[in-house]
């Protein structure tokens, strides 16, 4: 890359960070006023469908419905979307939105023994000290001190990681099967719709369906925010990793834990014991050992490259 394109490419990156940090306070608004979580994820997944039509339309992709599409929607609906959000609203209740941003930082760390498992990746000490390093951050967040401790409820700490875990099982999954002969956002559009037909009858049986109708409140248009702002910057986390490579793109993940702190603080006036900046430290410490290697990554990269966006 020239110095321009990496000026370019460093500056669109920090935006994507904003931007997904970004939802992170945004999900802490909706749920601040009562709507629960199936009824927000079911507006959520309306809205990435509407977006991902608009976008596929535009580029003249059509979306394929024989079994081996609907069974692949199906479970990047599942792992993608419905229950790694389900889990994310409602942890929001409970615990502060930059405790939320920190966790996600976990996801890369997750993905890598899923990975062992899998034969997806070789066993490397160096990787396995930075899942040591995510871990002993979590117990940081949740140990008693008088203090230093921000007392956060332990449950919900497992309930926001095990959102976590299903992002680290969708990119794995992603990564050994592949998805058929689709591109990223036909795979968005499919699973988009094909969860928001799952999820609508459980919406309505308990009773968690949100008036759409106007006048607005704060927690509709920050969902409203959140969804569009997730489309756009997915779509644009996909065109930097054709253009830039996976290894330079997967940065991303030490910008949206930092703006989603940034962003917290700003919109919701958070402040934070001196703990979590101690496990931030071992997060990151962590997200630099669970990095994939130059070569694995740049071969992802020029696979993914051939996406026409």
């Amino acid at each position: 890359m020239t110095r321009k394109q990496i000026v370019f490419y460093t500056a669109f990156l920090a935006v994507l960070g904003a931007g997904w940090g970004f939802t992170q306070p945004m999900a802490k608004i909706a749920v601040s006023t009562g709507y629960q979580h199936f009824g927000l994820v079911f507006w959520q997944m309306v809205i990435g469908a509407v977006f991902t039509i608009v976008i596929n339309a535009a580029r003249g992709k059509r979306l394929p419905l024989g079994p081996r599409y609907l069974r692949l929607y199906l479970v990047i609906a599942m792992i993608g979307t419905v229950l790694p959000n389900s889990a994310s609203y409602q942890a929001a209740i409970w615990l502060p939105s930059g405790v939320l941003s920190l966790l996600l930082s976990i996801v890369p760390m997750f993905a890598f023994p899923i990975a062992l498992v899998m034969g997806l990746d070789r066993f490397s000490f160096r990787r396995l000290g930075g899942l040591a390093f995510g871990l002993a951050g979590v117990v940081l967040l949740v140990a008693p001190g008088p203090n230093v401790s921000m007392n956060l409820p332990i449950l919900w700490i497992f309930v926001a990681l095990f959102g976590g875990l299903c992002y680290a099982f969708e990119g794995n999954i992603v990564a050994k099967w592949g998805t058929l002969d689709l591109d990223a956002f036909q795979v968005l559009q499919g699973a988009s719709i094909i969860g928001a037909l799952l999820i609508l009858p459980v919406v309505l049986m308990t009773g968690q369906f949100i008036d759409p109708t106007p006048p607005w409140d704060a927690p509709q248009l920050a969902l409203l925010a959140s969804s569009v702002v997730h489309v756009l910057v997915y779509s644009g986390y996909i065109w930097l990793v054709g253009r830039a490579g996976a290894v330079f793109a997967v940065q991303v993940s030490y910008l949206v834990t930092g703006f989603g702190l940034i962003w917290a603080k700003l919109i919701l006036s958070e402040a934070y014991a001196p703990t979590l900046w101690i496990a931030l430290g071992m997060m990151f410490a962590g997200l630099y050992l669970v990095q994939p290697r130059p070569k694995a990554a740049l071969a992802e990269a020029a696979a993914m490259g051939d996406t026409t966006i």
